[in-house]
């Protein structure tokens, strides 16, 4: 059999996947500045050039973040993670709600079958705290107690990958709903306010098919807001990703 050049690669690679590893097993947390570069090579038994090498990969991958003067911190802890942030960031409103609609529908629909005793407390602590600031008109206090509310829906759904995507889009998603919210929030439609409350008790009554429904209309009313939204300020909006179906085909519309 031939002799590969490959030792130097595979040497960088055993680092990149060391460093992963402790990436991605929680021993370096999101936002924790990971060992210096003297540090990794006295510890790992590699050469300076072999760290440096295994970190500008991971740097690459987002799953790193180096801050000039300051070190190397982490990022994301994973790779698809680090891609989705990536790709979520450069996401308009009116994508993200899209992609929302398809992960809260899905994932209440699961809660409503999956839900134990514990979940529905947190779910009715966090609707209740929104209500809280609704009424108080704490516009702040309101966006993050709707998410927290939309987050344990998905928690409830008891899918791991799911709850995995769904946690790269909370960025994303506090801008989204501060960008449909505003000081009157009292005096707004309370259509979108009650939805939720829906939710909550079709989840709660294991109703799959009413909880879908509810996150149907929160997310019309919310995509109707965001129109009006981009007919006084335009948003970005994403571009096509495949051309126009031929006359006569058809889309798929609709809930089940």
């Amino acid at each position: 059999m031939p002799i590969q050049p490959t030792e130097r690669a595979s040497l960088v690679a055993q680092v990149i996947g060391q460093l992963q590893n402790l990436i991605e097993s929680g021993e370096w947390p999101v936002g924790t500045r990971i060992p210096a570069e003297p540090v990794l090579t006295e510890t790992l038994g590699v050469g300076r050039n072999t760290v440096r090498e295994a970190v500008r990969a991971l740097v690459h991958t987002g799953m790193l973040q180096t801050r000039q003067g300051d070190g190397t911190y982490v990022r994301a802890s994973d790779s698809l993670g680090a891609a989705l942030r990536r790709r979520l960031h450069r996401a308009g409103l009116m994508e993200t709600q899209e992609v929302r609609s398809a992960l809260e529908r899905d994932a209440a629909r699961l809660a409503a079958r999956r839900r134990t005793d514990a979940d529905l407390e947190v779910l009715r602590s966090a609707l209740a705290g929104r209500t809280t600031a609704w009424e108080a008109g704490d516009v702040e206090a309101f966006v993050q107690a709707d998410v927290a509310f939309h987050r344990a829906v998905v928690a409830a759904a008891y899918n791991g990958m799911l709850s995995d995507i769904y946690s790269h889009l909370t960025d994303g998603l506090y801008a989204l709903i501060s960008s449909m919210t505003d000081s009157s929030l009292p005096d707004r439609d309370r259509t979108h306010f009650e939805s939720h409350a829906d939710l909550l008790a079709a989840i709660e009554a294991s109703d799959p098919y009413a909880a879908g429904r509810a996150v149907a209309r929160y997310i019309d009313d919310g995509t109707s807001a965001l129109r009006l939204l981009q007919d006084a300020d335009p948003l970005p909006s994403a571009p096509p990703s495949a051309p126009a179906p031929p006359p006569g085909t058809g889309t798929l519309t609709g809930d089940e």
